[in-house]
């Protein structure tokens, strides 16, 4: 009797089984395929580290974001590498500022035989134009043309330009439209209150007092949104070195217009402003992120943290002694 016992348990136990195994197989690739429905994430390149920050904000972990052009690196003077090509190549979406910033980037999409859709970022801002009128026609040669490109030195341009990277993203990858939207949206909120809490600082600050001098002509779009007035040794391009009648025109600018500070930038060397503030009696007023990030460690990770350190740094140079 108990030898039947166990043999009807066995049978019954080894049904369950293939019961069970044929179950496996039934949802098994069901189940699989519901977990990797998100796919792998888009692979998006972006031209530098600020543009970087900006599509991380909406794409979030839906998307791979890599900057070529990397933190404390600067983009006027950048060489393509071989690598970046192949990142090119590789790239579901590709973001650019546009406006003549990026000299270097429509001939590596071309020559990387680049397919993936080109976001141009800066799409709908009204540039700063870089000849007459403004103070930017210095006798730099820069390849920029009529435009100045630092236009995300604006809190209400980067708006513009979180649009126009959800839009691309929306278009190279239409699954994840609703996710887009919303960190576009709750990232759009957090600019808006940038803004409000940058305009309540420099209310403090007078407007004679709005006044300083920069290592290059990066700030004018931020000049224009708070009221500032920045003389620059450098024209709106980094690539030449600036010459000695530059450095005479800025130290003699620097005494006219009663500059109190002189500001250097994290991707150039303290030199000329140390021989400026030598000269002028105008102090050092520390270090402005114009046109990259800080890396993780810095002061500047990402574009927020860039504007808050900036308007700190500027506040506390340029504020009553």
């Amino acid at each position: 009797m108990a030898t039947l016992t166990a043999h009807f348990r066995d049978v019954i136990t080894s049904r369950r089984m293939i019961l069970a195994g044929a179950l496996i197989l039934a949802i098994g690739p069901a189940t699989a395929l519901a977990q990797t429905a998100p796919a792998k994430p888009l692979e998006v390149v972006t031209s530098f580290s600020i543009l970087a920050d900006l599509t991380r904000q909406v794409a979030k972990e839906r998307a791979n974001v890599v900057p070529l052009v990397g933190p404390n690196a600067d983009a006027h003077v950048y060489q393509a590498s071989p690598a970046d090509a192949r990142k090119v190549k590789e790239a579901g979406l590709i973001v650019v500022n546009g406006l003549g910033f990026e000299t270097f980037m429509p001939r590596l999409i071309r020559s990387a035989g680049a397919k993936a859709p080109v976001v141009t970022a800066s799409t709908g801002i009204k540039p700063i134009k870089t000849e007459g009128g403004h103070g930017h026609g210095h006798s730099h040669g820069h390849s920029h043309g009529a435009n100045d490109p630092h236009a995300w030195q604006s809190v209400e341009a980067v708006r513009t330009y979180v649009a126009n990277i959800r839009d691309g993203l929306i278009k190279a990858d239409p699954a994840g439209e609703a996710i887009y939207r919303r960190n576009a949206e709750a990232y759009l909120a957090e600019l808006a209150t940038l803004k409000a809490d940058l305009e309540k600082g420099f209310a403090a600050l007078p407007k004679e007092r709005r006044v300083a001098v920069t290592s290059h002509d990066a700030l004018a779009y931020f000049a224009r949104e708070f009221g500032f007035t920045f003389e620059a040794v450098q024209g709106v391009s980094t690539e030449a070195e600036p010459s000695a009648k530059d450095v005479a025109r800025i130290i003699r600018l620097t005494r006219e217009k009663k500059a109190r500070a002189i500001f250097v930038e994290n991707m150039n060397s303290a030199r000329i402003a140390e021989q400026i503030a030598r000269e002028t009696g105008a102090k050092i007023g520390g270090t402005l992120f114009s046109d990259a990030l800080s890396d993780e460690k810095g002061p500047a990770p990402t574009y927020i943290a860039m504007m808050r350190h900036n308007a700190r740094t500027l506040l506390d140079a340029l504020k009553a002694e």
